[in-house]
């Protein structure tokens, strides 16, 4: 499949006077990177090599960019997400042994095996591997972990519900991984331990039964921000007008 190595801006003329990149949140300023709505959307990576491990984030910059994300639409306004922050390095131990466990087995046949040559997803494929083995690696040493929930159970409900349930809390997660690059941090969305959601709810606290694990997010800021448009591919073969 043909791919398009990164996106192309159309050159318009900036302001000259380009607006406040401050936030104020509790009395404290935010700086936030000069990005473009279209650049913020297209340059929020799924970072791992690039978290800064050494970097301390402070709580209050984490609520604000929670803050942001519970602004995301909900089914029925339920805002059922619950935000589950660790910084106990015990309990960050704890979970990223419980990740890498289910990540061993699964790079042991990875879903990008059966993508064919020259498909560009074949092409990152090493790069990939290599950046998802150094987070398995170093995932306790992130400052924090979010493990992110959302009230209810999809167990056994149908399709239709399930849609319904998920599309009330993936915006919110969203929002949040774009407030973190707007202030330049950054996360990437694991599920291994998804895998394991008994276990890492009886760690945390969470009443299993009643809530379901979203995923599991490194938080920490990013090693530079010059972060770019990745290979995608070509949307003319995803795109489907009137019927598939």
């Amino acid at each position: 499949m043909s791919a398009k190595v990164g996106l192309e801006y159309r050159s318009r003329r900036r302001p000259e006077s380009r607006p406040d990149r401050r936030r104020v949140y509790n009395s404290v300023v935010t700086e936030l990177l000069p990005l473009t709505p279209d650049e913020l959307l297209t340059t929020t990576r799924a970072v791992r090599k690039r978290l800064d491990l050494a970097r301390p984030v402070d709580r209050s910059l984490i609520e604000e960019c929670i803050e942001i994300a519970v602004q995301s639409p909900s089914g029925s306004n339920r805002q059922g997400w619950h935000w589950v922050l660790v910084e106990d390095p015990a309990k960050k131990l704890a979970l990223a042994n419980l990740y890498g466990e289910v990540f061993d087995k699964y790079m042991l046949a990875p879903a990008s095996a059966s993508y064919a040559d020259g498909d560009t997803r074949a092409l990152r494929r090493d790069a990939v591997s290599a950046s998802a083995r150094y987070l398995r690696e170093h995932f306790h040493e992130v400052p924090t972990l979010l493990v992110a929930y959302h009230e209810g159970r999809t167990d056994s409900q149908p399709v239709a519900s399930q849609a319904g349930y998920w599309g009330s809390v993936i915006p919110a997660v969203w929002s949040f991984m774009l407030a973190l690059r707007a202030r330049g941090l950054g996360s990437a969305w694991t599920t291994m331990t998804c895998k394991r959601e008994a276990e890492v709810a009886a760690l945390l606290g969470v009443p299993n039964d009643k809530y379901m694990q979203v995923g599991m997010f490194p938080i920490a800021y990013t090693i530079g921000t010059d972060f770019k448009p990745a290979p995608r591919l070509d949307t003319a073969s995803v795109i489907h007008w009137d019927k598939w």
